[in-house]
């Protein structure tokens, strides 16, 4: 049963991504296979020496990434907290909430890009100011990860909202009578419980952070001010340059700092398996 959704796996996605490495260490504009040029580790070589945008998009995954764990993480940890409480209207609230996760990221920047409108933008009006939110590429980036972390609030919340229902209910009652304070006990008792559940969202936000892309892409193709790794791969392949082995390479950078949060978080399975 596992055979056919492996086959079709490896077809769909290692087949892919080992065909990007090998093309990263080449020359090619994509017409004809004769056209590819082995070019070894020139195209590493240029990105991180001459290729202007590479850092700047580098630093913004980063900080895409920092806000998110530093941020948005904490934000849906808290949420699922109060409405795992059982407060009234609960459902209400979880619905609303997680509403932008089944929205795609373009979606979510069609959305934005009317309420950060500088003309007749709610938020602007809502403030009396005249801002170009999008438009300058002082602060286009934090508003960007404002409208990203709407939609990563209800994903997280609902995921540690599953967590906290696992969590058996006597530890609370323990940690209680041994006189901890509601904090106390969720900081020393119920976070350490929901370690699978943490592991899962720090992999989720880091994936997350580095395929970012349809935002940016609707907002201003990854320019001005909102360059993304995901961003350059895409300006060089389907570009106007077509520099396939260029584009590859930085897919291939992305693929390896994924790797290593991905080689993490399987490496935490096996021992809870194993334990």
């Amino acid at each position: 049963m596992v055979g056919v959704p492996t086959i079709i796996n490896l077809c769909l996605v290692w087949l892919p991504a080992l065909a990007s490495v090998v093309l990263s260490f080449t020359r090619w504009d994509g017409i004809g296979l004769e056209a590819i040029e082995w070019a070894g580790t020139r195209n590493y070589e240029e990105i991180v020496t001459t290729y202007p945008p590479f850092w700047p998009a580098l630093a913004h995954n980063v900080i895409w990434l920092a806000f998110f764990i530093l941020i948005a993480t904490p934000a849906g940890l808290l949420l699922a907290v109060l409405l795992d409480k059982g407060i009234k209207g609960t459902r209400i609230y979880q619905s609303a909430i997680y509403l932008p996760v089944v929205l795609s990221l373009a979606i979510v920047g069609f959305i934005w890009q009317l309420l950060y409108s500088p003309d007749q933008g709610m938020i602007n009006q809502l403030f009396n100011i005249e801002v170009d939110w999008f438009g300058n590429p002082r602060i286009n980036l934090w508003a960007v990860l404002v409208a990203a972390s709407w939609r990563h609030v209800g994903y997280v919340m609902i995921l540690y909202l599953a967590g906290l229902k696992g969590v058996d209910p006597t530890l609370k009652e323990a940690a209680a009578i041994d006189g901890a304070s509601e904090w106390q006990a969720f900081r020393k008792v119920v976070f350490p419980a929901m370690r699978p559940v943490n592991v899962v969202v720090l992999v989720i936000t880091v994936i997350e952070s580095l395929r970012a892309f349809d935002l940016v892409y609707v907002i201003n193709g990854g320019r001005n001010g909102l360059e993304l790794l995901s961003a350059l791969v895409t300006q060089n392949i389907i570009g106007e340059a077509s520099r396939i082995g260029y584009g590859s390479a930085i897919a291939a950078i992305m693929l390896v700092i994924s790797t290593v949060f991905i080689v993490v978080y399987v490496t935490q399975i096996l021992r809870e398996e194993k334990a």
